[in-house]
């Protein structure tokens, strides 16, 4: 039996998409894998449609009705409760392509992040940037990701001691939880990008907005205030792992 898989998923409000993504993960897991779903204060059909999968389904366990409206503090809810050896982010409404698993996990293997590319589309799924990774100039490096993430959770597969290193999670708003796992991957262990799409990344009108992908960009000060925290909260991270006694 190969490593037990855990997809974590942070849910809200996301009927209109969520039953896709489901299906185009559950094809991809072995009986011994499990996906675990938060629902952060969901007022539609989502936790009717999770409840329906999670009948006919034992590797869907949820955790449903909480309050958080924050979805780090959803996300870190459903990284809590994770079971398997290597963990898998997942949006609600992307779609996860062909041997995404199969491939990551070979990866996983040697290093302890993987972070893939993705296919930019509309909520219709037409594509509008065949190449995240070339959009945003993915790379790796601390410097490079304080100044401009590419660590995006739709795109990241990590093994469990990098979970068990990041967590709890810094009480910043500056720094999500992708960012936050990603930096923390590159300080105590190896990280590796694929330059293969495995997902088809959807964008649509509640989608959370990106820096170079038609968001809005913040203002200097914004900016100024967030790169300071997160050295803050790197400088602690580090003092505490590597220093302290």
């Amino acid at each position: 039996m190969g490593p037990k898989i855990s997809v974590c998923m942070a849910t809200y409000n996301g009927e209109k998409y969520i039953t896709e993504q489901l299906n185009s993960i559950l094809t991809q897991l072995s009986e011994n894998d499990e996906i675990i779903v938060s629902d952060d204060s969901s007022t539609d059909g989502t936790v009717k449609i999770l409840q329906e999968f999670a009948a006919n389904d034992p590797r869907i366990k949820l955790f449903l009705y909480q309050t958080f409206r924050d979805p780090i503090q959803n996300f870190q809810n459903a990284l809590t409760k994770a079971s398997g050896d290597f963990i898998y982010l997942s949006d609600q409404d992307d779609i996860w392509l062909e041997k995404k698993v199969e491939t990551v996990n070979q990866f996983l293997q040697t290093f302890d992040l993987v972070l893939h590319d993705s296919i930019v589309t509309d909520e219709n799924l037409n594509v509008t940037e065949p190449s995240f990774f070339k959009v945003f100039g993915s790379k790796k490096g601390i410097l490079k990701n304080v100044i401009k993430s590419s660590y995006y959770g739709s795109c990241m597969a990590f093994r469990r001691k990098v979970l068990d290193n990041a967590l709890p999670f810094p009480k910043t708003k500056e720094i999500g939880q992708d960012l936050w796992l990603g930096l923390v991957a590159e300080l105590t262990g190896k990280v590796t990008l694929i330059e293969k799409p495995f997902i088809y990344y959807r964008r649509h009108q509640n989608t959370f907005t990106l820096r170079g992908l038609g968001g809005t960009k913040r203002n200097i000060f914004q900016i100024i205030k967030g790169r300071l925290v997160m050295f803050l909260e790197l400088t602690k991270f580090c003092w505490k792992k590597f220093f302290s006694t």
